[in-house]
């Protein structure tokens, strides 16, 4: 049997693929086809199956898979999801989160993930982000490259169009699953698919491809726009997770924009919804020097202090009130907040000290001075923020404070980390 003219002659794989495979079409015509490429390869080939548990019909689907995974002498593992509806993404956005969170946990390392959007999908997704009213990043839809959970993502098929892979699966007899819900227009990517894309197709035979090059031509701008977006933050970016707002404030509105969304993405945080961004501009880079502004969006905060805006868990966690703990620093200290304090570059201490929680008017003896210091006016003066010192374990042997964390050390004990070359090491939680 010959392959459809039309479609993508057999690739060169250098990498173990897992392959996203429901059973439908498109991911069946994905799966022959890279397994084709993984034989003349000869590198490694599974699949995966998300059962939604949506359907009746969605334990069948699980045993077709099997036997067509089963027929080509490929493992299939089968992830159970529940989908939560109860998130504000609306089922089709619920259930798209759920997979990529099976796939993230079903990836082996060095393995490629592949999925099966086409050129059809792509139309779509085109269309559909243009009536959210959405800009350039938008519009350029799915990326061919990507990647999840440090994994690459591939989608070799955004070139291919439904027509072609049916022309595939038919040449090649391979058998598919219908999903019923694929033919209720209630959704919006449905409604497209079902209504409005036939329509364009009368009047305009290649709509489908036409709207994909144009996914393609915002996708270059998007990675052009991304690049100076990158260069700008290395700028702004005065160290993890903090900005400097005085630097920000001199950059056009329009970029700044651009660069809030980078920074946030480059940090694993949910993408800013466009009225997030507008309260940021409002609140935070109008905001004078002296006020302490915050905007949460989906479990997440940016704070402003002292001139930098700081990206932070809307929700920190701390020491709880009167929590102590004996430590030698042989070992790493995990910290109830999550977070660890360490000694490196000496085999321990000669006895064991305490890590306290802070009460608050404990007093300091700096290095080259005589007196103690209230570690209140110590931490002001290490511009230490504001939800760091709640978070800070002080280090006590007997009455005498010795560190708070690795930000303020004590005379006695800063004497001793350099007579080992040694220093301590504070991880916060939550961060």
């Amino acid at each position: 049997m010959s392959t459809a003219p039309s479609f993508p002659s057999r690739v060169s794989l250098d990498a173990p693929l897992l392959v996203g495979y429901s059973g439908g079409l498109d991911s069946t015509v994905l799966l022959h086809w890279l397994w084709q490429s993984a034989q003349a390869s000869g590198v490694p080939l599974r699949a995966v199956h998300v059962h939604h548990g949506l359907l009746a019909a969605a334990d069948a689907w699980v045993t077709h898979c099997q036997r067509q995974c089963d027929a080509l002498g490929m493992a299939l593992a089968v992830h159970r999801v529940q989908v939560d509806v109860t998130g504000g993404l609306g089922l089709e956005g619920a259930a798209r989160q759920a997979r990529r969170a099976a796939f993230g946990a079903e990836l082996r390392p060095g393995e490629t993930l592949a999925l099966a959007q086409h050129q059809d999908d792509q139309a779509e997704t085109f269309l559909l982000r243009a009536l959210r009213g959405s800009g350039v990043d938008g519009l350029a839809a799915m990326s061919a490259e990507g990647s999840l959970q440090g994994h690459r993502l591939w989608r070799p098929l955004l070139q291919v169009s439904r027509c072609d892979l049916q022309a595939y699966a038919h040449a090649h007899d391979l058998p598919w699953i219908e999903d019923p819900s694929n033919a209720d227009d209630t959704a919006d990517r449905n409604f497209l698919r079902l209504q409005v894309m036939p329509l364009l197709r009368a009047r305009w035979p290649h709509a489908a491809a036409a709207l994909a090059r144009s996914t393609q031509q915002c996708g270059q701008t998007r990675a052009l726009l991304d690049e100076e977006d990158d260069e700008l933050l290395a700028h702004l970016q005065v160290a993890p997770r903090v900005l400097s707002l005085e630097l920000l404030r001199q950059v056009a509105p329009a970029r700044a924009a651009r660069v809030l969304r980078a920074w946030v993405r480059q940090h694993g945080a949910p993408p800013l919804p466009a009225t997030v961004l507008h309260q940021l501009q409002q609140e935070l880079l109008a905001a004078t020097p002296d006020r302490q502004a915050q905007v949460l969006w989906h479990g997440h905060a940016i704070r402003q202090w002292r001139q930098h805006a700081y990206l932070l868990p809307a929700t920190l966690p701390h020491l709880p009130a009167g929590w102590q703990s004996p430590w030698d620093g042989r070992a790493p200290l995990a910290l109830p907040d999550g977070g660890q304090l360490n000694l490196l570059g000496a085999p321990g201490f000669a006895h064991p000290l305490q890590v306290r929680a802070r009460q608050g008017g404990e007093r300091i003896q700096l290095p080259g001075r005589a007196h103690t210091h209230a570690l209140k006016d110590c931490l002001q003066r290490e511009h230490l923020a504001p939800w760091r010192r709640t978070q800070l374990p002080l280090l006590f042997d007997g009455a005498q404070l010795l560190a708070a964390a690795d930000v303020v050390i004590a005379a006695p004990l800063q004497a001793w980390l350099d007579n080992h070359g040694a220093q301590l090491q504070w991880r916060p939680g939550g961060w």
